[in-house]
């Protein structure tokens, strides 16, 4: 056996959260381009690079599958990584969002494809949470809201290639499931002794993502107007993300791991959502608190494609764990 084959079997599932950071960031800069007049266009470039590496970690997991559909069962069914498969379908909901404007045709079918996925995914991993012999308290994380409250991106492009009551329809179930899934993961936290061990500490930041995400989906659905619900939804996000910033002495001594990809889409989201409350409100304090939060995604995303970078070069990645 070459040194290629074992590399490749141990090829991991949250390689698409990657796509998912790089997406959201993508739309950050495409929004602050016009919102907060960034001096530099350099989002057209971005979609084209994440648009490419999509293709290759799609590539790289369908070849994994069709040499070693073991390994792939394996992860399918495993407590913690099954939750991940659905970053994929969610990684194609991003280029659609990010594509809607500039390629609306390509946007269409990255939809299509990306909510199809994404549903029948959340039913069966629903399925399994409900039937399941072998998942313990401890595999409860915040990586669980991937697969249900993913669901809530489904309207953002949504409105402009299917019916509103098909948006309406995921947002609703998503932000529902969001509620149910966050007592569940705050009591793991709270009450059991078991902390989250270090690897996944980082899915912690995925906390921020519903409310930021359900913000932007349902002002989407509610015709731009900001409401109390909008409020309520985007003022949670605010504050999840102060109460994981005052806990940084904790994130700052963690060794790195391709988890720590989950510290980027949520706060691309929470940007985004910022900007928006500055377009909705006219208010400067958000204007200056999205351009802090964009200033604090970019070098957050600098610093993870170095360390992917190292870590890829050093062969620390697609190794058995």
């Amino acid at each position: 056996m070459n040194q290629q084959e074992p590399r490749l079997k141990h090829f991991p599932v949250p390689f698409f959260a990657t796509i998912m950071g790089l997406g959201g960031f993508t739309i950050a800069l495409e929004k602050a381009e016009t919102t907060l007049d960034l001096p530099v266009t350099a989002s057209p470039v971005l979609l084209g690079i994440t648009g490419l590496l999509f293709i290759v970690i799609l590539a790289g997991y369908v070849a994994k599958w069709m040499r070693y559909p073991e390994a792939v069962k394996t992860e399918f069914n495993h407590p913690i990584r099954m939750s991940f498969f659905p970053a994929a379908s969610i990684a194609l909901l991003v280029l659609s969002i990010a594509t809607l404007h500039s390629q609306p045709g390509l946007s269409k079918a990255l939809w299509y494809v990306g909510t199809v996925v994404q549903l029948v995914l959340t039913l069966h991993i629903l399925s399994q949470w409900i039937h399941q012999t072998h998942f313990e308290v401890q595999h409860s994380n915040p990586a669980w809201f991937i697969p249900v409250v993913g669901n809530i991106l489904v309207p953002i492009a949504g409105v402009e290639h299917a019916a509103p009551e098909t948006s309406w329809f995921f947002f609703s179930f998503g932000l529902v499931f969001w509620i149910l899934l966050q007592a569940i993961v705050l009591n793991r936290i709270i009450f059991h002794h078991q902390p989250l061990p270090g690897k996944l500490l980082p899915t912690l930041f995925i906390m921020i993502a519903p409310p930021a995400v359900g913000f932007i989906s349902y002002t989407k659905l509610n015709g731009g107007d900001l409401d109390t619900l909008a409020r309520v939804l985007y003022y949670t996000g605010l504050f999840i993300t102060l109460l994981l910033f005052a806990q940084v002495r904790y994130f700052s001594k963690l060794k790195f791991f391709l988890s720590w990809w989950a510290y980027s889409f949520p706060m691309a989201a929470m940007t985004i959502a910022t900007m928006l409350m500055y377009q909705l409100t006219g208010e400067g304090w958000f204007k200056t608190l999205a351009w802090v939060l964009l200033t604090l995604l970019t070098a957050l995303i600098v610093l993870l494609v170095v360390l992917t970078g190292r870590e890829i070069t050093r062969k620390g990645i697609c190794v058995p764990e």
